[in-house]
């Protein structure tokens, strides 16, 4: 990765007329810069030693963790992306979402209120979705872009990506094609990016590298910054299909790339791991990462998300082993 020293000496004045969104300056995206983008590497022993320590030195316990959890809850993109999913099943996600912990609980740890951060469906499925969000201020996410692989023509992952945003979808995460990383082809994925990013209009765009499938760290250090040059308002790990998803090594890749180009235009990025996160003290180490390497900002869901469902469940039977001291079934803690 590119050193903190090369980042600062870059730093340019943020332009004052870009747009607000929520809060943030709104990621216009930049030239592409293969200068920065060839000097970009990744220390892998390095990396592995610095993420393997986390959830030994990162351990938070009673009133602290679940306060903790309770903030993971916030950041979830709730997510079902089943060939066999329909209205009736999304509905009960979306109403998942709005409550997502029983209200016993909740008023056990003092909270009024609380939702997840998105629900993230197919296409077919964001009218549904956005119909029972309504009123609750709850984003709708529609994958896109040929999900998972990302190999349909691309005139039609363009469209697809218009169909959803007319559909109420005010998130979209797409799918970059990987043989433009594999085979170095900067320009090519850099060009894809940028209309995506223009086709996706006032909603935001998340980028999904597919880690797992990009051959090596160096390779999704310079994969982030292209798509952050070309305008993703996000950058997400994986589609949840792959073969590996989110890891810790990777998400310290892409954090420290998001922490660069902050350093370099003044622009926030928001990050995303997916896949693989289904366990609550997973979440929190991830939440520590985050919280050392970007701090506090970061925390909140305009700039970070998990893609899950199943880690829902995990963190709600958590939250009430807080409460009274034990455990209960899976099956007290319902997802849809």
């Amino acid at each position: 990765m590119q050193s903190q020293t090369e980042t600062t000496t870059a730093v340019t004045q943020r332009p004052d007329h870009l747009p607000q969104v929520a809060g943030l300056t709104r990621n216009p995206g930049m030239e592409l810069d293969m200068d920065w983008v060839m000097r970009a590497q990744a220390n892998t022993s390095a990396i592995e030693r610095r993420t393997a320590t986390l959830p030994g030195r990162r351990s938070v316990k009673k009133d602290y963790q679940a306060a903790w959890l309770l903030k993971a809850i916030s950041l979830i993109d709730l997510t079902t992306l089943a060939g066999d999913d329909t209205p009736g099943r999304v509905r009960r996600l979306c109403a998942k979402a709005r409550q997502p912990v029983r209200e016993d609980l909740l008023d056990a740890l003092g909270m009024d209120r609380l939702t997840t951060g998105a629900v993230c469906v197919y296409h077919d499925m964001v009218e549904v979705a956005v119909e029972a969000l309504q009123g609750s201020g709850i984003p709708v996410a529609a994958v896109s872009t040929g999900f998972p692989a990302g190999l349909s023509p691309f005139a039609l992952r363009v469209a697809e990506i218009g169909e959803s945003v007319k559909a109420g979808a005010s998130e979209i995460d797409i799918v970059i094609s990987r043989r433009h990383v594999l085979t170095g082809n900067w320009q090519a994925l850099y060009d894809e990016m940028r209309e995506f990013r223009a086709s996706c209009g006032e909603a935001h765009v998340k980028a999904i590298l597919a880690t797992g499938e990009l051959g090596s760290l160096r390779n999704v250090a310079r994969a982030s910054l292209i798509c952050m040059m070309a305008g993703a308002d996000f950058i997400k790990t994986s589609t949840g299909k792959e073969s590996v998803n989110a890891t810790l090594p990777v998400s310290l890749v892409m954090i420290r790339a998001i922490r660069d180009y902050e350093a370099r235009t003044g622009i926030k990025i928001g990050y995303k791991p997916a896949g693989g996160i289904s366990k609550a003290k997973d979440s929190l180490v991830y939440l520590s990462l985050l919280k050392e390497e970007l701090g506090n900002r970061w925390l909140q869901p305009d700039l970070f998300r998990f893609g899950a469902s199943s880690l829902l469940g995990d963190i709600e039977r958590q939250l009430e082993h807080h409460v009274t001291g034990a455990y209960s079934a899976a099956f007290r803690h319902p997802l849809a």
